[in-house]
């Protein structure tokens, strides 16, 4: 059975994200371990760092995962933004590793007009000369596909393959698949033959050994539109047809599963137990 989760808000504290998912009967979570927005980050106090490890460990919570700053781009041509996008992204590193994380979530970058190929040896390199500053950390840094929005690398499935074997140390990277991001790329998922040549295609081109984990998201563009805007389950283009396939895919079945749908609907309701729900009544029919 996949672990399923959602991403939740530290406000307050990192352990607040671990009550929120223990409300929620999570068995696992995604948090930011900073404001996303911001470059700056204030040191992980020890005591905060021992609460929320004793909490995911009192909760079973599996695969804790962060997801990284928003302004982090290692794929510029910019030469000032790229390095302080490294000195930025070896300190999330660092931040999950101090707090117990497996994976850290990125997105692989925007290349701003240089080309696909250029963009993606940047991020190479970036990502070569991040690991030489934390050759020993355990995290994860798994990079997430995009809708391919701009300049905006990630869309293509070859873009990760590149990646992959382009680094010296592959051992410490991984996928994440978001799958309102691969529908707005133009991989079509909604019926069941195109659930099975896109997934197909992935293992082809990526490898499923690769996939550590997914973002479970509907989309509120159409197919193709390359334009990344989260739906409720069911409530966008994808289809809620395509949510019961995935989580009851055998291939899958051991794999953290994140929400990252919104979390009001326009009345105010927590959408989060009902996106939850939705998933538990597949895994249960």
């Amino acid at each position: 059975m996949p672990l399923l989760g959602a991403h939740l808000s530290i406000a307050g504290g990192f352990h607040n994200a671990v009550s929120a998912a223990t409300k929620l009967g999570c068995s696992t979570l995604q948090l930011f371990t900073k404001n996303p927005n911001a470059w700056a980050a204030k040191p992980l106090a020890p005591e905060d760092v021992a609460q929320f490890r004793r909490a995911v460990n009192a909760a079973g919570l599996q695969f804790p995962t962060a997801h990284d700053s928003y302004l982090i781009n290692l794929a510029t041509p910019d030469e000032k933004l790229f390095q302080k996008s490294i000195d930025a992204f070896t300190i999330e590193v660092e931040r999950a590793e101090t707090l117990g994380l497996s994976y850290l979530v990125s997105h692989p970058g925007a290349h701003n007009g240089t080309g696909e190929d250029a963009g993606i040896a940047r991020v190479i390199a970036g990502l070569d000369a991040v690991r030489a500053r934390c050759p020993k950390v355990k995290v994860k840094v798994l990079l997430e596909t995009t809708a391919g929005q701009g300049s905006c690398l990630g869309a293509r499935f070859e873009h990760f393959q590149q990646i992959l074997s382009g680094v010296k140390d592959p051992s410490w990277l991984g996928v994440c698949v978001d799958t309102c991001h691969i529908f707005a790329a133009g991989y079509p998922i909604s019926s069941a033959e195109d659930y099975a040549a896109t997934f197909t295609q992935f293992d082809q081109v990526i490898g499923f050994a690769h996939l550590k984990l997914f973002h479970l998201n509907d989309s509120v563009p159409g197919f193709g539109s390359r334009v990344d805007r989260h739906a409720g389950l069911g409530l966008g283009q994808i289809g809620i047809d395509f949510f019961r396939r995935l989580v009851t895919d055998a291939r899958f079945a051991e794999l953290p599963m994140i929400l990252e749908t919104p979390k009001e609907d326009d009345a105010g309701n927590e959408m989060d137990p009902v996106n939850l729900g939705i998933l538990r009544q597949f895994l249960h029919d």
